[in-house]
């Protein structure tokens, strides 16, 4: 079921427009394609909604987005707890320092390589998927916003090799997405190359915010969830170790080279 109490509000929203516009829940069910007593049911809360069908009622009733933009809200109150506080920092930041040994970041993930990565988990249900997955694409937003962060992201190349002969077209899809993202001018992917065999990074993954006034916030995930980093001491020793890893990586334009050879590979 959708985050309380958001999800309420998106249901009061819905009742309310819908009764504005003079429609019948049989009539507003057949304009977005649903039965009236599936409307009834959304609007009871005996059903859950989707983005679909928010998004066609947005359109029928002309709410200039609003129940979609709710929706937005509902997922992120889905957030799990110890992750807010990241994604708050990582809203706010005018710089983002990130780096991963393993997975590509989430903020430059395609839709179809996060919800492969995302099911990897048996624990999380088929509606968990798309709802994480939903909320990771929203999560992207910041880098098209008017005034979006200098993002700067280090890979290691095994992660762009690491698929099967199934995931083939997966990962041609997702490098392109990788390649366009690196040519944005505030958007920054730096590739370490197979041949760097071991550094200080592979630790685990870890990345840094710096706010508008200066200040730096880390973050570090686990199997079990992730903690916010805010300690000057701690602050220091990542700073530290991401000028290593930094400095470990090809520059921007041979990492673009290297994604482009890669991608050719997979093709």
């Amino acid at each position: 079921m959708e985050s309380e109490p958001t999800a309420e509000l998106i249901r009061a929203q819905l009742r309310r427009l819908r009764m504005k516009a003079e429609l019948s829940q049989e009539e507003f069910g057949k304009l977005v394609h649903f039965s009236g007593s599936q409307v009834s049911a959304i609007e009871l809360g005996q059903r859950p909604f989707d983005r679909f069908f928010l998004k066609r009622a947005d359109e029928v009733l002309d709410t200039g987005g609003l129940l979609t933009s709710l929706l937005k809200m509902a997922e992120r109150d889905g957030q799990p707890s110890w992750f807010k506080p990241w994604l708050e920092a990582e809203r706010q930041a005018q710089q983002l320092r990130c780096y991963l040994p393993s997975l590509i970041h989430g903020l430059l993930q395609t839709e179809n390589y996060a919800r492969t990565i995302i099911r990897t988990d048996d624990m999380i249900s088929d509606d968990e998927v798309e709802k994480r997955v939903s909320a990771r694409m929203d999560r992207q937003s910041i880098l098209v916003s008017p005034d979006p962060p200098m993002y700067v992201v280090v890979l290691e190349e095994a992660v762009l090799r690491r698929a099967d002969e199934s995931f083939r077209g997966l990962m041609v899809e997702q490098i392109a997405h990788l390649i366009e993202c690196a040519q944005r001018p505030r958007i920054h992917v730096h590739i370490i190359p197979a041949t760097v065999a071991l550094h200080v990074g592979l630790v685990g993954p870890f990345s840094l915010a710096r706010s508008r006034d200066g200040g730096w916030v880390g973050h570090q995930e686990t199997q079990l969830g992730g903690e916010v980093v805010d300690k000057d001491e701690d602050l220091a020793i990542l700073l530290a170790r991401w000028e290593s890893v930094r400095g470990q990586a090809l520059s921007r334009q041979q990492s673009v080279e290297l994604m482009k050879d890669v991608m050719t590979s997979w093709s």
